[in-house]
């Protein structure tokens, strides 16, 4: 066996925090990830970063407010939880 690791980077327009926590929370569950921990920390005057540890490796937020814009990132050693969440992502595409 192969260790290896997949790796998902997107940028996205929704840069509240409270929405992006409550919707990459949601999905990674419902994708199958294991979160292990959450660490959170919002910036003066604004920004936010977050970054969820998993049983599977990592997934982080960071927002970019003054330029309307957030960039996620995953990385899985599980393919079918980093295939199933990048599905809901899109949609179920």
């Amino acid at each position: 066996m192969t260790a290896q690791i997949w790796n998902f980077n997107e940028w996205i327009t929704d840069t509240d925090p409270k929405s992006l926590f409550m919707r990459f929370d949601s999905m990674l569950h419902n994708a199958g990830f294991h979160v292990l921990r959450c660490v959170e920390h919002h910036f003066e005057p604004f920004g936010y970063t977050c970054l969820f540890l998993l049983g599977e490796s990592h997934f982080a937020i960071h927002t970019f407010p003054e330029e309307n814009k957030t960039y996620i990132e995953l990385s899985s050693c599980n393919k079918a939880y980093f295939d199933r969440f990048v599905a809901l992502l899109h949609g179920g595409r």
